[in-house]
């Protein structure tokens, strides 16, 4: 059951990015891949009308639903779709939500996951300030799937730091977790390896983290180091700048064992009663 994690330097031209990340699936889906996931704002990056961009999604009038749901079905491959922003269901005039989509093999939308944390925080590098809520709303549901590799929970980037939530997929039934990212360069060095490791210990699933690695319009730079950790917290793939596609089987058997041998899940003394569950 391979797993392929992809990582891009993605700019403000949404064509050129999808014919990037096209390349990069066919890569992926060619190493034998089932399950890819694509990075946080892989479509664009340094654009300010993701209002704009959300409508017309939500419309049928933009590029990226069609593209990514003919990707899939001509790779089948089943495609965690970094973030795009969308409106919520039914409320296209509603502000735009940080949307992780999972699309299966045969082009069809298997779930939805919005951003339930925002990036609204000052960082010492050279944009300063960083404030998701200005473009997005926080989105409500932790969301776990199925497919043909295991049972996937789905976050994106500043999840990463609130524990909590993956405790939640795990109760939810997580096997792995996506985390498509575009840390800083500051923030990540000082903390990527650090959280993505940590969840992947702490849930004993195998964490997808696929990243933006380079230089984008802002100016942004972001860190990069995508990596593929399995359940013991091992790093299993990794790549620090550029584009790559990572590549990692999933053991299933030893994720049980690992599981058997130290029962965490049993053990919880704290649980939380947060955010509604989608299984």
């Amino acid at each position: 059951m391979s797993l392929a994690v992809i990582q891009m330097v993605s700019q403000s031209d949404v064509l050129a990015n999808l014919q990037q990340a096209r390349q990069l699936l066919e890569h992926a889906a060619a190493g034998g891949a089932r399950l890819a996931v694509l990075p946080e704002n892989f479509a664009a990056m340094g654009r300010r009308d993701a209002a704009a961009i959300g409508r017309a999604e939500a419309g049928g009038e933009g590029p990226i639903l069609p593209w990514l749901k003919q990707a899939a079905r001509d790779l089948k491959l089943w495609i965690v779709a970094g973030t795009l922003p969308l409106p919520p269901v039914n409320q296209p005039g509603a502000k735009a939500r940080a949307c992780s989509l999972l699309i299966d093999e045969h082009g069809e939308q298997v779930a939805r996951y919005d951003k339930l944390h925002l990036f609204d925080v000052d960082v010492a590098d050279n944009r300063g300030r960083y404030r998701e809520s200005d473009d997005y709303a926080h989105g409500e549901q932790v969301v776990v799937a199925d497919t043909p590799v295991g049972r996937v929970g789905l976050t994106v980037c500043y999840d990463l730091r609130f524990p909590e939530l993956y405790s939640e997929l795990r109760a939810a039934g997580a096997e792995l977790i996506s985390a498509p990212s575009a840390f800083t360069a500051v923030t990540g060095a000082a903390h990527w390896e650090v959280l993505i490791r940590a969840r992947a210990i702490e849930t004993q699933c195998y964490l997808l983290a696929a990243a933006q690695g380079g230089t984008h319009p802002g100016p942004r730079e972001t860190f990069g180091h995508a990596a593929i950790v399995d359940p013991w917290g091992r790093v299993l793939a990794q790549q620090d700048q550029g584009e790559a596609v990572l590549l990692a089987e999933r053991d299933s058997s030893e994720q049980a064992s690992i599981r058997a041998r130290m029962p965490v899940a049993s053990h919880r003394r704290f649980f939380s009663q947060g955010a509604q569950r989608l299984a």
